[in-house]
């Protein structure tokens, strides 16, 4: 698993072994971003369920202007410290180091309120919950009813092909959808009310 593109091009990034924790396979974020394009310059990322981290090192490698990594696993935490490192994104000194990220060690829904009373808001959201779980309605619901999607902003879900999602989750519609092997990509947006 290694950075796709950018600053940190070529970098191996690692992962946990044996763990809950599921990376992103190359092929499917490469897809994602040739989806969301190659310059993500002043963009605002959310990657919910960050696990290794790979998704918002692959946004900060190609110039995001803010990541947030969502992430409860402490294995993983430590894994995203040690991913950031790697790419010289953080010290390790507990600053972030020539980008701007923030990891928030908690559940996925509680990071929804604190993020509301901080007055973020995202041009991009990554929903990679585990794939058994059944949390795609849960997290797509307070997501859609939460403030912290900007108005032309994009909500991906990485699923399993077999997981199928709804059309709409509240003013969330689906857009676009891309089965990669196993692996699907579901595309939403906000509905122009």
């Amino acid at each position: 698993m290694r950075v796709i593109a950018g600053q940190a091009k070529g970098t191996k990034l690692t992962s946990l072994k044996g763990a809950r924790v599921r990376p992103t396979l190359d092929r499917v974020r490469e897809s994602l971003f040739n989806m969301l394009g190659h310059d993500l310059s002043g963009k605002s990322i959310l990657d919910w369920f960050a696990g290794s981290g790979a998704i918002g090192i692959e946004a900060l490698s190609r110039g995001a202007q803010k990541v947030v990594f969502v992430e409860h696993n402490r294995q993983a935490q430590k894994l995203i410290y040690a991913n950031l490192e790697k790419c010289r994104f953080w010290s390790g000194e507990g600053e972030s180091k020539e980008a701007d990220w923030v990891l928030l060690k908690m559940d996925v829904l509680h990071a929804v309120s604190l993020l509301e009373e901080r007055g973020y808001r995202f041009d991009i959201v990554y929903v990679d919950p585990p794939f058994a779980e059944g949390l795609y309605t849960e997290c797509l619901t307070a997501l859609a009813a939460s403030r912290l999607l900007g108005d032309s902003a994009k909500v991906v879900v990485e699923h399993h092909h077999k997981n199928v999602l709804h059309e709409s989750y509240g003013k969330l519609s689906l857009t676009d959808q891309r089965k990669l092997g196993d692996t699907c990509l579901s595309f939403y947006k906000l509905e122009n009310l």
